[in-house]
């Protein structure tokens, strides 16, 4: 009996001091998910500023055609690129700088709300020197930014529809 009770013990001391771990299966699994991570795509920063270029143009020409609720979208979206550049390209330098188009896309922004095309076509050529400003600011000065004079879109109406 007493050999029988030291061997209990022996298996319990025994399963006490080796605890069952997953500890090595949530490093696996981690090392996974990072690897993983690490090769997801994530779009360069050339591809937020061609998604701004995009929606420059197309703010140009709602502007200039006073299809106000588009270029309030067109805003937008720049403004959304805004921030995911400085979210997802935190670590590049054009990133820290990329606050100084905010004042200018108020200006446009206000421009749109008063529905003023006078208003509408000096606050876009403030914003579109604010980008060349930016450019030279980044050692990017070969970007230059224009507004545009040929549409890009055919496939986009950009007069107000009736």
């Amino acid at each position: 009996m007493i050999k029988k009770t030291y061997v209990a013990l022996v298996f319990l001391v025994m399963s006490c001091s080796n605890p069952p771990t997953n500890e090595g299966k949530l490093q696996s699994r981690i090392d996974s998910l990072e690897k993983k991570l690490a090769n997801t795509y994530s779009p360069g920063l050339g591809e937020f500023m061609n998604g701004i270029q995009a929606h420059h143009a197309k703010l140009w020409y709602a502007g200039k055609n006073e299809n106000w609720k588009l270029a309030e979208f067109e805003v937008e979206e720049i403004l959304e690129l805004v921030e995911d550049i400085q979210k997802y390209k935190s670590d590049r330098e054009e990133s820290k700088l990329m606050n100084m188009v905010n004042p200018s896309l108020d200006n446009v922004k206000s421009a749109i709300d008063k529905k003023n095309l006078a208003v509408f076509k000096s606050s876009f050529s403030e914003l579109t020197n604010t980008c060349n400003a930016c450019h030279l600011a980044t050692k990017h000065e070969f970007n230059v930014v224009k507004t545009p004079t040929t549409e890009s879109f055919s496939n986009q109406e950009f007069s107000l529809q009736k």
